[in-house]
């Protein structure tokens, strides 16, 4: 979020602006310092092997402390599921926590838990991955349970509708009670014309409330398996002692046949035509202007430009140093609050992303048109130098000060592994930023900021009294 003004302090556009020469002389300072510790730590932190059933295995060995981070990471998400079971991936995820043969119902946190460990999992469009973060001692009781449920899950219609419960009310709490939320997956609905992502990770309530054990047990065979995983360890381990221990484990399970090719999706068409929605909530608080563009992702991207859309909406987006921050809030003064993102970690599509927070409704005509500037200054005439170094140092101290995490680490190196990227490409992120120049990010905006290819929504607030009286208020909640 960017910086507001905190205890009296002068916010940015009160205090006193270097020279342009002065800015550009630290930043340089700063991207030689951050370049020269990247190459001092620019050999391969990870190593890569396959167990004989296909399964992917990466070792980010760290020695600091006797602690480990385990990750599975299965190639499926959301975008995966078959048609009109939305939400099967995520549901899924639920379920593998619930008993096998050999864990009763409910226990496998608890043993972890009991162990002194900690464990979670998540769900994107591409990918779904389980980790427990363990003392190393514990590393093999924890790849011997997490090799268990991999294809010895059981299930009973019970907890599968019980937790099908659970579900529906995390939808209503984190979707329908958060018009943000709804804004969200209305637009991604109409930003894809074809390609899966246009349905929510979550699903739709109407087609999660018919989902039963048969679902779950069929999208399990069908895409859990060694041959279609990765296991990835980070911490106080030896690529020998995990080869070791996931023979042990991993390596007993038989391979899938049916699994482990290429995802093959639908394709977009050509956009042709810009979207527009609006969204009134009396729960919206201030009006909000949003846009979304789609791009392509790292992994789909010609060589460069995925590096070059980050740089570029940093300097377009990245907080209060941001041109549209320092545009429409701290120059102007229409909005509260302005940014921009990008968005490249999917498989098939990335996206594009900006947004300002308005006074009043009246408002968003004159935000929206400021931002249309701003971007059409960056295809028109680029970036300046000073901007560009700045961008990158800060990109590359990220990549430093989140390369002291366990967590991220296997995270850094599971995703894109998921995703279909390689170890070259992780470790070779750094270089890769560091030969963005001015022209490839001219080039990528006016290859990417392309209004046809966009949606934009409104997020407005209702009147309580509006509200009250709409026709969809007035019947009996479920």
């Amino acid at each position: 979020m960017p910086a507001t003004q905190i205890n009296g302090s002068p916010t940015a556009a009160a205090r006193p602006r270097r020279p342009l020469a002065a800015l550009f002389t630290v930043a340089l300072v700063m991207l030689a310092t951050l370049t020269s510790s990247i190459a001092a730590h620019a050999k391969p932190r990870a190593t890569e092997f396959r167990l004989d059933n296909g399964m992917q295995v990466v070792v980010i060995p760290d020695t600091r402390a006797p602690v480990v981070t385990h990750m599975v990471w299965y190639k499926v998400g959301a975008a995966d599921e078959p048609a009109g079971a939305s939400g099967i991936a995520h549901f899924l995820e639920h379920l593998m926590f619930k008993s096998t043969e050999k864990i009763p119902i409910g226990e496998f946190s608890k043993i972890v838990a009991r162990l002194g460990g900690q464990d979670n999992a998540f769900t994107s469009q591409d990918v779904t991955a389980y980790f427990q973060r363990i003392a190393k001692e514990q590393l093999p009781r924890v790849m011997e349970m997490e090799a268990d449920r991999m294809v010895n899950l059981r299930l009973t219609e019970k907890e599968v509708l019980t937790e099908r419960d659970v579900i529906l009310e995390e939808r209503r709490s984190r979707v329908e009670n958060n018009p943000s939320a709804i804004l969200d997956e209305q637009m991604d609905a109409a930003l894809y014309l074809s390609h899966p992502y246009q349905v929510p990770v979550i699903g739709w309530a109407h087609e999660i409330a018919q989902l039963g054990p048969k679902d779950a047990m069929d999208y399990y065979k069908r895409f859990y398996a060694p041959n279609n995983a990765i296991l990835v360890v980070s911490g106080d381990v030896t690529p020998d002692e995990v080869k070791r221990l996931a023979e042990a484990t991993y390596g007993k399970l038989k391979a899938n046949p049916e699994v482990g090719a290429e995802r093959v999706r639908p394709k977009e068409p050509p956009h042709r035509a810009a979207r527009r929605l609006e969204l009134k909530d009396a729960r919206a608080g201030k009006p909000s202007l949003h846009r979304t563009y789609i791009a392509p992702s790292y992994t789909s991207a010609e060589k460069g430009d995925a590096e070059a859309l980050d740089l570029l909406m940093k300097i377009v987006g990245g907080g209060s140093t941001s041109r549209l921050y320092k545009s429409l809030v701290m120059e102007q003064k229409i909005a509260s609050s302005a940014g921009g993102w990008y968005s490249g970690s999917a498989l098939d599509y990335g996206k594009i992303g900006v947004y300002a927070v308005g006074t009043d409704a009246a408002s968003l005509d004159k935000i929206e048109a400021s931002i249309d500037a701003v971007l059409d200054d960056v295809k028109r005439n680029g970036v300046t130098q000073a901007e560009l170094d700045r961008a990158k140092a800060s990109f590359l101290a990220d990549y430093i000060y989140e390369s002291d995490s366990q967590n991220t680490l296997a995270r850094r190196y599971g995703w894109a592994l998921a995703v279909g990227r390689t170890l070259a490409d992780v470790e070779g992120w750094p270089d890769a930023v560091s030969k963005v120049t001015l022209d490839d990010l001219k080039r990528v905006a006016e290859k990417h900021l392309d209004i046809k290819a966009s949606v934009t929504g409104r997020l407005l607030p209702e009147a309580p009294a509006t509200a009250q009286s709409a026709p969809a208020a007035q019947k009996p909640r479920s």
